[in-house]
C-alpha cells in the first residue's frame, strides 16, 4: 500500500514537471532586456527564446518572429534545443512506462518482478530528463549572468533571467523527484529470500545427519549388548 502511494506520488511529480519543462521549451522568455539606469523610458522589451524573439512596445501586443536559421542562435541556446527536446522524449517515454509498471494498473499480471524492473526503467528515464532540463536552463543563466557584468558590453546588450529559466528549474527539480519515488521505493534487496531458500535447503542434510549420527548410536548399543 505504501509502494503505491509513492507510486503514484512519482506520477504525479513526474506529470507536473514535463508540463513545466514543455512550457520552458516553447516559452520565448529565456532572455530578457535588462533596463539599466535611473531617468529611462522603457518603449521596447525584447524576449529572446529557443524557437523565436519577441517584441513588446507599450500598449501593443507582442510581436514575435521565428529565427531565420540555427546557425544564428548562440551555443547555449543551439545545445539548449537538443536538451529540451531530449527531456521532453524521455519525460514522456517514462510516464507511459511508469504507468504500466504500477501496482494499480493490470498491464502485467502475477509478475511483481517485472513490475518493479519497469518502475525503475520509468524512474531513470524521468531523472535523466530532469538532467536534460536543468542543464540548458543553468547554462543559459550563467552566459547571460557573465555577459550581464561584462565592462566590454554596452547596456542595450545586456540581458536579464527570463521567467522561462525559473519554470525550467523548477520543473527539473520535479522531474527528478519523480524518478527518486519511482526508482527508490522498487528497488527491494533480495538476499533475505535468498537466505531463506539457502535455510530451507541446508535443514534437510542437517537433520538427515542427526538422524544419522542417532541411529549410528542405536546399532553400536544395541551390538555391544
Amino acid at each position: 500500500m505504501a509502494n503505491s502511494a509513492l507510486e503514484i506520488l512519482g506520477m504525479l511529480l513526474t506529470l507536473i514537471g514535463l508540463i513545466g519543462a514543455a512550457a520552458t521549451t516553447g516559452m520565448p522568455m529565456w532572455r530578457v532586456t535588462a533596463f539599466i539606469g535611473e531617468n529611462i523610458i522603457v518603449f521596447e522589451t525584447r524576449y529572446e527564446g529557443l524557437w523565436m524573439n519577441c517584441f513588446r512596445q507599450a500598449d501593443i501586443r507582442m510581436q514575435c518572429k521565428v529565427y531565420d536559421s540555427l546557425l544564428a542562435l548562440s551555443a547555449d541556446l543551439q545545445a539548449a534545443r537538443g536538451l529540451m527536446c531530449a527531456s521532453l522524449a524521455l519525460g514522456a517515454l517514462g510516464l507511459l512506462i511508469g504507468l504500466v509498471g504500477m501496482q494499480c494498473t493490470s498491464c502485467i499480471q502475477n509478475n511483481d518482478r517485472a513490475k518493479r524492473m519497469i518502475l525503475v526503467i520509468a524512474g531513470v528515464m524521468a531523472i535523466l530528463a530532469g538532467f536534460c532540463v536543468i542543464i540548458p536552463v543553468s547554462w543559459t543563466g550563467h552566459v547571460i549572468i557573465r555577459d550581464f557584468y561584462n565592462p566590454l558590453l554596452i547596456d542595450a546588450q545586456r540581458r536579464e533571467l527570463g521567467e522561462a529559466l525559473y519554470i525550467g528549474w523548477v520543473s527539473s527539480v520535479f522531474l527528478i523527484a519523480g524518478g527518486c519515488f519511482f526508482a527508490c521505493c522498487n528497488l527491494q534487496s533480495e538476499e533475505k529470500p535468498r537466505d531463506r531458500y539457502v535455510y530451507g535447503q541446508r535443514t534437510p542434510p542437517y537433520m538427515s545427519e542427526e538422524l544419522f549420527l542417532s541411529l549410528s548410536l542405536f546399532s553400536s548399543s544395541v551390538y555391544s549388548w
